[in-house]
């Protein structure tokens, strides 16, 4: 089973809103999804991203695939460098 870490819009027309979930590849954007680990607000000044960074690195660590969009918003919040971090402290 592949598992993609991604989003999924609920926000109304024209007022975008996301959830940054882990789901199967094969379920549909906006259907079925394992677990959801953040969200993203594009339209707050400044754009609003809250991930949750534990289950982020735990499904990444897990060979979770993130999509472009995701990827991006993970290095605006800092997964991979905690991610780092916690590599270096454990050598």
């Amino acid at each position: 089973m592949a598992v993609k870490i991604r989003l999924k819009r609920i926000g109304a027309k024209k007022s975008p809103f996301y959830r940054i979930i882990v789901a199967d590849s094969r379920s549909p954007r906006d259907g079925r999804f394992i677990e959801e680990i953040g969200y993203y607000n594009p339209l707050t000044e400044p754009k609003t991203v809250k991930i949750d960074n534990e289950r982020a690195q735990s499904w990444l660590g897990n060979g979770a695939k993130p999509t472009d969009s995701v990827d991006r918003l993970f290095k605006l919040s800092g997964v991979y460098e905690q991610e780092k971090e916690q590599e270096n402290t454990e050598e």
